[in-house]
């Protein structure tokens, strides 16, 4: 799973997904800070037509991240049933992930599933981000969630 991560993050298709995306949203900082600007000096209209632009930039950068997790999620190497793997994901895509993930585990009648969240190598200063908020998740949604004892990265959780 680790090499997984290695090779999604190393990968053409995906980081210039990523990377496209966060051009848009560069570019949709930047439309709406001009907005902001042109509403500040009563141009009604540049206001308008700069913010309809920031929502345009926004929606691509919506649009390709979903790309992304998609293509990192469907997986060039496959999980095993019951193994969800998120590395890769951005925080707010692998909870998604992770809501479809059980309610299809529930719906084959799955006594646990296996959340692959990692442990933050790959993360800014190292700090995990996609475990922390699968654990908060599984609290909300009274599951018991372990952490699988030979791999830190993996919370196992009954269902």
């Amino acid at each position: 799973s680790q090499d997984r991560n290695l090779v999604n993050s190393q990968n053409e298709h995906y980081v210039s997904l990523r990377a496209r995306a966060k051009q848009e949203g560069d570019a949709m900082a930047l439309a709406f800070e001009q907005s902001h600007a042109a509403h500040a000096r009563k141009d009604g209209a540049a206001a308008k037509e700069l913010s309809d632009e920031a929502k345009e930039h926004q929606r691509e950068m919506e649009r390709l991240n979903a790309e992304a997790s998609a293509w990192i999620f469907r997986g060039e190497c496959t999980s095993k049933l019951g193994e969800v793997d998120l590395h890769g994901l951005y925080v707010k895509e692998a909870i998604a992930y992770t809501d479809r993930s059980i309610a299809e585990a529930r719906a084959r009648n799955d006594k646990e599933i296996r959340l692959i969240v990692g442990s933050g190598n790959h993360s800014e200063n190292h700090m995990a981000k996609v475990k922390p908020a699968i654990e908060g998740l599984m609290q909300e949604c009274n599951l018991s969630a372990e952490i699988d004892p030979q791999n830190p990265g993996v919370l196992i959780v009954q269902l």
